[in-house]
């Protein structure tokens, strides 16, 4: 006589999601990409010497131009330095902070809390968070090189009003520019990083 066997239920074995589908790869990224507003994001420069290194947190909250010469722009009254005015300021003035630097910084802090939160409405923040975060890093390079050119054309103006038929006789060898650091193009980098772990974990998990 044989004895039936009960039908049991197949079992369906628990597949973890793996690194990518935590909160760790879209945490750390984001939380690296804050810290790294407080390296230098540029070097204001005067030929290969470097006046002044300015952060990313400084761009996002303003800054002192220690420069001589500063008048509250970028690049400052440099003209001067090739006059030898022994009258130019020495301690520079407050520069305004850039709206899409602080946007930026703000982006950052708000990717990385929501990195944090276990709920699909707070991943797909910040996937997105991410994203304009790098479009807000994007727009602080165009809106910094468009205010250099805007500052040195002031100045050719000044030299011409001053006697100079060109701004280049301020002086052969004077060469004023402002360059972006491997800091800040490492934070966009980031910041898209960021967006692309948070929108593999919305993928790979189903966070309600």
């Amino acid at each position: 006589m044989s004895e039936e066997q009960p039908n049991l239920a197949p079992i369906t074995p628990t597949v973890m999601p793996g690194i990518l589908g935590t909160k760790i790869p879209a945490a750390v990224t984001f939380g690296i990409a804050v810290l790294l507003f407080f390296m230098p994001f540029i070097n204001i420069k005067c030929n290969s010497l470097t006046l002044q290194k300015v952060s990313g947190a400084q761009l996002a909250t303003g800054f002192k131009i220690e420069s001589p010469g500063s008048d509250n722009t970028l690049v400052g009254s440099f003209e001067k330095m090739d006059k030898g005015d022994s009258k130019v300021s020495q301690t520079g003035e407050e520069n305004d902070p850039n709206i899409f630097a602080l946007a930026a910084f703000g982006l950052g802090i708000i990717a990385f809390i929501l990195s944090l939160v276990e709920k699909k409405e707070a991943i797909t923040g910040g996937v997105i968070t991410g994203i304009l975060g790098a479009v807000a890093l994007i727009a602080t390079l165009i809106d910094i090189k468009r205010k250099v050119k805007i500052d040195l054309s002031e100045m050719g103006h000044k030299a011409k009003d001053s006697g100079a038929t060109d701004f280049e006789k301020l002086g052969d060898s004077m060469s004023i520019a402002v360059d972006f650091t491997a800091w800040f193009y490492i934070t966009v980098i980031a910041f898209a990083a960021g967006a692309w772990f948070c929108y593999k974990r919305m993928l790979i998990t189903n966070i309600r």
